[in-house]
């Protein structure tokens, strides 16, 4: 694949039409009213969440990824805070080429400034590409779960 050039920049208010665009290609299951109130929360609590999206040099939009700093308890992490990635999703035919590395270089960087010695995330387990993304990225494989639920009659 040629070279794509990209920059990398924290979402603003301004941003979040793409944003709720992209976030609506990762999860298209979601209304894209529920969509533009979480990223409003997202964004009313810079200190506990942070998104970035990477933008082509004509300004196109490559793909995003967002954050959270979690306090509770994350599976396969030792410390706490931990800067847990809650997405990340880049454009199907632009991929391979660093921007999801970037991305994620960027969250590490506000995370570690967060006071975060550890970066977790998960995904299903039936989501083989998501897996090879991760290590792709550096992260580890810690453990898989299968989570249950029983309903309790009211």
């Amino acid at each position: 694949m040629p070279p794509f050039a990209y920059t990398v920049r924290a979402v603003s208010p301004h941003d979040i039409g793409t944003w709720c665009s992209l976030r609506h290609l990762l999860w298209p299951h979601v209304s894209d009213d529920r969509h533009i109130l979480e990223t409003q929360r997202l964004l009313a609590d810079p200190h506990r969440y942070v998104a970035f999206i990477a933008f082509s040099d004509d300004d196109t939009p490559a793909g995003f990824a967002e954050a959270a700093v979690r306090h509770d308890y994350v599976n396969g992490c030792e410390t706490s805070p931990v800067l847990f990635l809650e997405g990340i999703y880049v454009m199907p035919a632009i991929r391979r080429a660093g921007i999801a590395q970037a991305l994620c270089a960027a969250i590490g960087q506000w995370g570690s400034a967060h006071g975060c010695a550890e970066f977790a995330s998960d995904t299903r387990i039936d989501k083989v590409e998501a897996h090879a993304l991760h290590h792709a990225l550096g992260f580890d494989e810690t453990e898989r779960v299968v989570f249950f639920r029983k309903r309790l009659i009211r």
